[in-house]
Order: C-alpha cells, then sequence, then structure tokens
C-alpha cells in the first residue's frame, strides 16, 4: 500500500509560480510511474503530467506544456510539479498518483494510489 501527501500549494497571481511536491511511502517508490492531475470545481478531474519510473519520459497535458515541469528523485520518494507562468484556468485541487504500468496514460483508471490533493488558486 503507497501512501501519497502533497503539499505546496497555495495561492498565486497570474503569472506567478509554484512548485508541488508529492511525498510516497509503504511501497517501493522507483517501481511506480508517477501522475499529476487536478480538478477544477464542478470539472472533471483531468490528467496533467506523468513521470516514467526512471524518469527519463514526461507526458503533458497541451494546456500545460512549456509552463510546468514534472521531476522526482527516487532517493527522497519524491514527485515535483513545477507550474511557471500560472494562469487563471489552472486553479484547482491537484492530486499525484501513482501507477504500477511502466507506461502509465492519462487515465485516471492507469493509477491505483492517490494523494487527498492540494489546493491551488491563481487570481487573475
Amino acid at each position: 500500500q503507497v501512501q501519497l501527501v502533497e503539499s505546496g500549494g497555495g495561492l498565486v497571481q497570474a503569472g506567478g509560480s509554484l512548485r508541488l511536491s508529492c511525498a510516497a511511502s509503504g511501497g517501493t517508490f522507483s517501481r511506480y510511474a508517477m501522475g499529476w492531475f487536478r480538478q477544477a470545481p464542478g470539472k472533471e478531474r483531468e490528467f496533467v503530467a506523468r513521470i516514467s519510473r526512471s524518469g527519463g519520459d514526461r507526458y503533458y497535458v497541451d494546456a500545460v506544456k512549456g509552463r510546468f515541469t514534472i521531476s522526482r528523485d527516487n532517493a527522497k520518494n519524491t514527485v515535483y510539479l513545477q507550474m511557471n507562468s500560472l494562469k487563471p484556468e489552472d486553479t484547482a485541487v491537484y492530486f499525484c498518483a501513482a501507477s504500477p504500468k511502466a507506461y502509465a496514460t492519462r487515465s485516471t483508471d492507469d493509477y491505483d494510489y492517490w494523494g487527498q490533493g492540494t489546493q491551488v488558486t491563481v487570481s487573475s
């Protein structure tokens, strides 16, 4: 059983930056692909980014390409999401998730473990 705890959310002005962290415990972190998802009020949870087990492969949704960077530190059992040039439409609860699949996709079905989420609010 893998436990995930996100941190780093907050309130920021448009154009600003935040760095989210997700600390994992209870499993072998390097065996999991990791993803970030977000959910805005009244909307479905949507994929943001995914990183492979080793960190060598990364994939982003088009809306965040060039602004967000996903990374991981397997020695620290932590995955990060650096968010730059934030926009009001990035406002959401952000969740990290762990997948045992080597090539996890953008589908929530691929992820077995989820954190509780951290709120990101971008003001205009």
